[in-house]
């Protein structure tokens, strides 16, 4: 098993909630660090038939069963458990529950209904980077990286992505999307979840998106919001504080694996991603995922925003967790440039440096160190993070 940054707050949350609830895309690893975190507890897995049909019958009797508590694996495949598994928490509150499901829209609105303030909320998405390194010790190929994704399955088994993927969104559209809304064109919605992998870092134009689509405005805001709580997208908002600008309003849209968002685009292998248009915006989407993978990991659930004024300046990230602002810039480039600076620049001198920490720029290079107007992290350093900053004055 690759050791998971997230299974320390796991921990944390079974010891202070009588249920947990461990959600995330299909693939992610969510049953194999469950059962890792929680080797004394029975799993049980409801995604079997005819378990499911037990627990779905007759709950009190399947529950009765479990009286030291368990792992209950795609929870979302019986909601109604929910309910009772409250009345059996509420009996005996040293029991501890162990829920899995990747169904976010269905599953968070039953939990919130059925055990508000019994369960504490993991989310664990694909590997990061220095989760991917500790499986596959030695220098990391940028391309390879960006190409293959960060799902454990195809980096432990080393599958061709091109098969693991088409596999993945074959049994995603007709299993997990047919869960949540009723789709009646496979192929449109197909279409469209290749359409947003070529729109990745942009802006979300939900006009251009359903004409090139051929559905309508609403169907495409709805399918959305399918693939967001499903864990297949990101959708990362402006930082609105007012500064005396006229601020973009529109989220830009990230894909949750860049591996997925290149199988969609067609690029057979890491050479052909090397010369591909589309190669900086997949960068910066790797980069995007990889900071906010390590601040769920650590129970740092606050979203990143992004900043731009009337006038396109930009700063790729804002993150906002304290007393000041920090700016991301992303770029893919392997020779560090001077101009990535000037974003920022205007960013610091918009917000006022005593509200924001000196800014970071995210590069293609090997080497991390101060710049003039910045701290230069190599692409594969996101874990040290904290640590650049720490070592930075303002």
């Amino acid at each position: 098993m690759i050791p998971r940054d997230l299974q320390p707050q796991l921990l944390r949350l079974a010891a202070s909630f009588p249920a947990v609830l461990l959600t995330g895309p299909r693939q992610s690893g969510k049953t194999t660090l469950a059962r890792a975190a929680f080797p004394r507890l029975p799993y049980i897995s409801l995604e079997n038939p005819d378990t499911r049909e037990f627990a779905a019958t007759d709950p009190r009797t399947f529950l009765g069963r479990l009286p030291d508590g368990a792992i209950l694996d795609e929870i979302q495949r019986v909601p109604a458990l929910l309910s009772y598994l409250q009345e059996r928490i509420d009996l005996a509150p040293a029991r501890r529950f162990v829920l899995t499901g990747s169904n976010n829209f269905s599953l968070l609105q039953a939990i919130t209904q059925s055990l508000a303030g019994r369960v504490g909320i993991a989310r664990l998405l694909p590997l990061t980077i220095r989760e991917m390194h500790s499986a596959r010790p030695g220098p990391a190929d940028l391309d390879e990286v960006l190409w293959r994704g960060s799902y454990p399955g195809c980096l432990v088994r080393r599958a061709d992505p091109r098969d693991f993927f088409s596999s993945y969104v074959e049994t995603y559209v007709e299993r997990d999307v047919r869960m949540i809304v009723n789709l009646h064109d496979l192929g449109r919605f197909r279409r469209f979840v290749s359409l947003c992998a070529s729109r990745i870092g942009q802006l979300i134009n939900l006009a251009s998106l359903a004409a090139d689509a051929g559905v309508s405005q609403p169907t495409a805001r709805s399918w959305l919001d399918v693939l967001e709580a499903s864990y297949l997208v990101l959708r990362v908002a402006p930082y609105h504080r007012n500064f005396g600008k006229r601020l973009v309003r529109t989220p830009k849209l990230y894909f949750c694996d860049t591996g997925l968002a290149a199988w969609l685009l067609g690029i057979a292998n890491p050479s052909q991603l090397a010369m591909h248009p589309l190669r900086g915006p997949l960068f910066e989407n790797g980069v995007v995922l990889d900071i906010v993978k390590h601040r769920w990991n650590h129970g740092n659930l606050r979203p990143p925003y992004f900043w731009r004024d009337s006038n396109g300046r930009e700063v790729d990230l804002v993150l906002d967790d304290g007393p000041r602002l920090l700016g991301i810039e992303i770029k893919s480039g392997a020779t560090f440039a001077g101009d990535w600076e000037r974003g920022l620049a205007a960013w610091r001198e918009t917000v006022g440096k005593r509200n924001s920490e000196r800014p970071v720029v995210i590069w293609g290079g090997a080497d991390s160190g101060p710049r003039s107007h910045s701290y230069a992290l190599a692409w594969d350093g996101v874990d040290r993070l904290p640590e650049a900053l720490a070592r930075e004055p303002a």
